[in-house]
C-alpha cells in the first residue's frame, strides 16, 4: 500500500480542492506560499482534450513550485480516459485524479462526475483503463452518494480501490445535497476503515480546528480545503499548525487582506492579460473582502473597473476610508 509520503510528499498532506473558475494558476500559487502540501488542477475534460480545445490548455499550465500538484480529469468513456490521462501525464504532474463528485446538471446528464456514483461498474473500468495507462499515481474524488437514498460511498470506495486507485478523496455530502447543509464527516470514517488506501476528507473546512477535528473524528490521510479558500489563502498555514500540534496563526488584518488582493490582481494580469484578469477578479474581491466594512460598495464599484491602475485606485482608496 501507497502511503500519502510517496504520493503526495508528506505524511498528513493538506490540498486545495479543485474548484472551476476559482484555483486556477495565480491563486494555486498563493495557497503554496500559504502552506498548502498539494493542490489538484481545475477540472479538464477529456473529450475537450481529444478534441484540441482551446480553452483546455490553460488548465494544463503549471509552475514547478507548485508541485506536487495533480490534473483533474472527467469523462465517462474508460478508453478515452485512459489515452488522455497518458496523453498528459508528462506534463509535469504528480498525479492524475478523476472526477467522480462534480453535482453540476451539464455534467451529470454526459454520466460524467458525480453520476458515476450510480454505475460502480462503470467507475470501476474508468480507473482500471487509466491506471494502465499512465505510470503515475490515480486517485479519485467523490461524494457521500448520489443522494440521501443511494449513500453508497463505502462500496464505491471498495470498487476504486480494486481497480487500482491509491489514495480517494471523499465529499461528505451527496449529490442531491451539492454544498448545502452539514458535510456527514461520519462516511469520511467509514470509508476509511474499509479500505487500505489513503483516504483524504473533504467538506466543512473552515478554519486550522475544523481540520484538526476532521483528522481526530474520522482518522483520515489528509485533507482537502474547497470554499474556505476563497478569498482566505491563510487556511492553509492555520490548518499546517493546527494538525502539527503549533500555534496557530493570527487571522491576516484589514491591511494584509488588501495587500495579497492586490498581488492576487497582479499574478492574475500577468497569468491572464488585463482584461481578463481584473474581470475575474470581480468575484475574488468580493471573496476577500466579505465582511469588511463598506464591503458591499466596493463589490458594486470594482464590477465597473478594467485594468490594474484603476483596481489598484479602487481598493487603496476605498482602504484609505476604512
Amino acid at each position: 500500500m501507497r502511503r500519502t509520503k510517496e504520493i503526495f510528499g508528506t505524511e498528513f498532506p493538506v490540498f486545495l480542492a479543485p474548484m472551476a473558475g476559482v484555483t486556477d494558476l495565480p491563486f494555486r500559487l498563493l495557497c503554496k506560499e500559504q502552506g498548502c502540501d498539494a493542490m489538484v488542477t481545475e477540472m479538464v475534460s477529456a473529450k475537450a482534450l481529444y478534441y484540441g480545445n482551446k480553452n483546455t490548455a490553460p488548465l494544463l499550465e503549471t509552475r514547478e513550485e507548485e508541485r506536487p500538484i495533480g490534473v483533474q480529469l472527467f469523462g465517462s468513456d474508460p478508453e478515452l480516459m485512459g489515452q488522455m490521462a497518458h496523453k498528459i501525464e508528462g506534463k509535469g504532474f504528480s498525479f492524475i485524479d478523476i472526477n467522480m463528485g462534480c453535482p453540476v446538471p451539464k455534467i451529470v446528464n454526459n454520466r460524467e462526475g458525480s453520476a458515476l456514483m450510480k454505475d460502480p461498474e462503470l467507475a470501476g473500468k474508468i480507473v482500471s483503463s487509466v491506471v494502465k495507462h499512465v505510470a503515475l499515481p490515480v486517485t479519485v474524488k467523490f461524494r457521500k452518494g448520489f443522494d440521501k437514498d443511494h449513500c453508497n460511498a463505502v462500496e464505491f470506495a471498495q470498487v476504486l480501490e480494486e481497480n487500482g486507485a491509491c489514495a480517494l478523496t471523499v465529499h461528505g455530502r451527496t449529490r442531491e445535497q451539492y454544498y448545502n447543509g452539514e458535510a456527514d464527516w461520519s462516511i469520511i470514517k467509514k470509508v476509511k476503515e474499509s479500505v487500505s488506501v489513503p483516504v483524504i476528507g473533504n467538506g466543512d473546512i473552515f478554519c486550522g480546528l475544523d481540520a484538526l477535528r476532521m483528522k481526530e473524528e474520522t482518522g483520515c490521510d489528509g485533507v482537502m480545503i474547497g470554499r474556505g479558500a476563497k478569498g482566505n489563502p491563510w487556511i492553509f498555514r492555520e490548518v499546517a499548525a493546527a494538525v502539527s500540534g503549533e500555534k496557530i496563526p493570527e487571522r491576516p488584518d484589514e491591511k494584509e487582506i488588501i495587500e495579497m488582493l492586490l498581488r492576487h490582481a497582479r499574478l492574475n494580469v500577468e497569468y491572464k492579460g488585463e482584461y481578463t484578469g481584473i474581470r475575474e477578479m470581480r468575484k475574488h474581491t468580493a471573496w476577500y473582502t466579505v465582511g469588511m466594512y463598506g464591503s458591499s460598495k466596493i463589490r458594486d464599484e470594482v464590477n465597473q473597473v478594467s485594468g490594474y491602475r484603476e483596481f489598484e485606485q479602487l481598493i487603496r482608496g476605498w482602504r484609505s476610508e476604512l
